[in-house]
Formats: C-alpha cells, sequence, structure tokens
C-alpha cells in the first residue's frame, strides 16, 4: 500500500487534550475494575533488555510471565515476554506449552542506527531463533529530514521477512524523539500503510515515553486506517506506565475510541513490566481488603 504524507491531518493538539482529559475522569468500581485490571495484565509484554541480561535472568521473566502471582489464584498469564534476539530460544523453551508469546526487539534497538543489512540480519537472527514478534525500531533521523519513503520501504522490508516466518510486527517510533503530534500522526499513518500489525510508541529507553495525547492520536490513526482498509492494526504504548490507575485509563480511551475488538492482547499491548507489580498489589487488595509493601512482590 502506497503512504503519501499529505493525506495525514493535521492534529487539534488542544483538542487532544480536552478528550483525554475526560478519559481520565472516567471510574471503574468493583468487579469491572477486578475484570480489567485482569485484562490489563493480560496485555502486558514483560521486558528485559538490558546489557547484564542472562539466561537465568531471562528464565525467571518467563516463569513470572507464566505465573504472575503465586498467591492470588487465577490470574491470566502475560501477553509476552520481549527479550533481545540472542535471548529468543531461551525464553521459546522456558514458554513451551503455554500462550505467551515472544517477543524480540531489532533493527539495532533502541537507535536504529545502522545499516538496512545489519537490520535484516538483526532480525533474522531473532526469527530463525523462534521469535512471534518483533519489534522494529524506525530510522528516526531519516524521518525528521522527511526522508519518508525510506522508512516506509525499511518498514516494508522487516515486515516481508515477518510475514515469511509468520511473525507479527511492532513498529517503534520513539514518540519522545519525533517530537510533534503531527509527526506521531504522519508515522502512524506510514507505518500502516508499510504493513505493521502493531504501532508502538517508545523503546523505554530515553526519558519521555508512552503518553495519553501521543497515544490518543495512534489510536485515531488506527481507526482512519480501518475505516479505510478494513485491516485491523494493533496498539502498544511502552515506557512510563507503571501504575493500575494509569492502565485503566488507557483502556477506558481505547474501548472509546476503537470499540470492544480492540480489548484483547491480540490488538492492544502494553509495554510496561513494572505495571504487572501494581496491577497485582491492586488485585490483593480488592481480593483481601488491605494494601501490601511493594517488597511483597518479586523485581524484575
Amino acid at each position: 500500500m502506497t503512504y503519501n504524507f499529505k493525506d495525514s491531518p493535521t492534529i487539534d493538539q488542544v483538542g487532544i487534550e480536552e478528550r483525554v482529559a475526560r478519559f481520565n475522569t472516567r471510574s471503574i468500581k468493583k468487579d469491572s475494575k477486578v475484570q480489567a485490571l485482569k485484562l490489563a495484565l493480560n496485555m502486558i509484554d514483560l521486558t528485559t533488555l538490558e546489557g547484564k541480561d542472562t539466561e537465568g535472568k531471562v528464565k525467571q521473566l518467563c516463569y513470572k510471565a507464566m505465573h504472575p502471582h503465586d498467591h492470588l489464584p487465577n490470574l491470566p498469564t502475560t501477553a509476552a515476554v520481549c527479550v533481545y534476539p540472542t535471548f529468543v530460544k531461551v525464553a521459546k523453551v522456558a514458554l513451551k506449552g503455554s500462550d505467551v508469546k515472544v517477543a524480540s526487539v531489532s533493527t539495532a534497538f533502541p537507535s536504529g542506527n545502522s545499516t538496512l543489512e545489519i537490520k535484516i540480519l538483526d532480525t533474522t537472527l531473532a526469527l530463525e531463533n523462534g521469535a512471534d514478534e518483533i519489534d522494529m525500531v524506525i530510522s528516526r533521523g531519516e524521518f525528521l529530514k522527511g526522508n519518508y519513503n525510506f522508512v516506509y520501504d525499511e518498514i516494508a522490508t522487516i515486515k516481508a521477512l515477518c510475514q515469511k516466518h509468520k511473525a507479527r510486527l511492532k513498529v517503534i517510533f520513539e514518540t519522545g524523539e519525533i517530537s510533534t503530534l503531527d509527526n506521531v500522526r504522519r508515522v502512524s499513518d506510514l507505518a500502516m500503510c508499510a504493513g505493521a500489525d502493531f504501532i508502538k510508541t517508545s523503546t523505554g529507553k530515553i526519558g519521555v515515553a508512552a503518553t495519553m495525547p501521543v497515544t490518543l492520536v495512534m489510536l485515531d490513526a488506527i481507526k482512519d486506517f480501518y475505516y479505510k482498509t478494513g485491516i485491523m492494526v494493533g496498539m502498544k504504548p511502552a515506557g512510563g506506565i507503571s501504575s493500575a490507575k494509569s492502565a485503566l485509563q488507557y483502556l477506558v480511551m481505547l474501548h472509546e475510541t476503537l470499540g470492544s475488538a480492540w480489548l484483547n492482547n491480540k490488538w492492544f499491548r502494553f509495554g510496561a513490566s513494572s505495571l504487572a507489580n501494581d496491577i497485582i498489589l491492586q488485585l490483593e487488595k480488592e481480593a483481601k481488603g488491605v494494601y501490601f509493601s511493594k517488597d511483597y512482590i518479586s523485581i524484575d
């Protein structure tokens, strides 16, 4: 599908902020809150993307993905575990028999500053090791120069690799670097036209990560793309979402923008490992009537 940057609308920032403010006034009570918290937990991509990662750390993360909290019954698993390509095999073995997916970052994550050849090798390694999903980063410098065809072709190339291995592609924009809401809308349209299965806000490696205004702009882009093509695209806000309260506000915004069809982990993810702990503490509160210390939960 071709992309013309002139087709992307200009964003009314004041209007976006007013809509977000309304979402933040919504409240969810009692049984509905428990259901929503469990849904949010089931949408999390537990992530470890550090230079000090080890096989043991990845195995522990996989165990937590399958058993978020052994002392609280009937919890869902998380959606996925996200690791570097070199740890995909370890995660695949650890998660065998579960519904938890293995996602892997690629394309010179987190900077994206490398050659296309290296990015292809990086992605191929993850796919051949068994990754179910690829989280790629775009070349932000090229995008900011207005070299949209370069970014489009790069995404399309990685998408073709994913299709060959029947993997889904998440495209990371690093919205804190591309700055404006107009740019966020433009890159969202571009990525979906190039074949993104998901669009994702951030790497989590810079100070400015997911925000509700940015996410709303991306959700609106997904809605318009669906009305135009009939193709559903997923959304993943990543980084900076650490409280259960914030997660519920994102779910309200998702439901009121895209509807119930997107309210599952096939079409919506949170890239926020610390969020899982706060959700578990809130579920404990709902079940037992008391708040537990954060020391009660394992640190990822």
